[in-house]
């Protein structure tokens, strides 16, 4: 057995037993391997182990991956920044964006998504602990946001993503996701259709994100080592 078949044995126990413990149906909670920097060869490993969705930061690096593996029936979901230069790729390439933090990104992916494809999933980056460094907008603009995106033909709102401000300590952890689920629910009673994801959880703090409802958790380094 590969040590990324190990990694992800072992990674599903974790998620398992997260889910087991809050009560929540193992089968809730989506594994996403996130691959940037790694090779097209480990995520082939992974897809072999049981892995379709497959989650990538930098752009060119993902449209090689994506060439490499063609002949698998991967799902890409594109995580990182999303500036106006890449929303045609992004809106060509992938099936899912995690971190659509404004109303002029949404309208270029929807406008630019290809016809006869289904609408590309997104999901809201919200910078759920107000650091400077990170992308994502502000809580309060959510709901004017979420709005907006809902009435977009091309895209499918989808939920929330966030990546707090790094923890050891498991309360705070779940005060920034707990954060994001009261705020994914507030939104909620203003849309036509409801968000149903939580993408958030990662290697270091997916229990308690998978506490506080998470859908994704995005998974790198556990799964794949080191980033190099």
């Amino acid at each position: 057995m590969s040590t990324i078949t190990e990694n992800i044995a072992r990674v599903r126990s974790r998620i398992a037993a997260a889910a087991q413990a809050c009560q929540r149906p193992a089968g809730q909670i989506g594994l996403l391997a996130v691959s940037k920097t790694h090779p097209a060869s480990a995520i082939g490993q992974a897809y072999r182990a049981g892995l379709h969705d497959m989650g990538e930061n930098y752009l060119q690096e993902a449209l090689e991956k994506q060439a490499q593996l063609s002949d698998l029936p991967l799902v890409w979901h594109f995580l990182g920044n999303i500036q106006s230069n890449k929303t045609r790729a992004v809106a060509e390439h992938f099936d899912w964006a995690h971190a659509v933090d404004r109303l002029k990104i949404a309208e270029r992916l929807s406008a630019q998504r290809p016809a006869g494809r289904s609408p590309l999933n997104i999901c809201l980056q919200v910078n759920i602990s107000g650091e400077a460094s990170k992308s994502g907008c502000a809580p309060a603009e959510l709901p004017e946001l979420a709005r907006a995106v809902e009435k977009l033909d091309n895209v499918r709102l989808r939920g929330l993503m966030v990546i707090p401000q790094p923890s050891h300590d498991t309360e705070e952890q779940r005060a920034a996701f707990r954060q994001t689920r009261l705020l994914l629910e507030q939104v909620n009673g203003l849309l036509q259709t409801p968000m149903d994801c939580l993408s958030m959880g990662m290697s270091d703090d997916l229990e308690a994100a998978i506490a506080e409802g998470a859908t994704w958790v995005r998974i790198g380094t556990a799964i794949f080592g080191a980033r190099s």
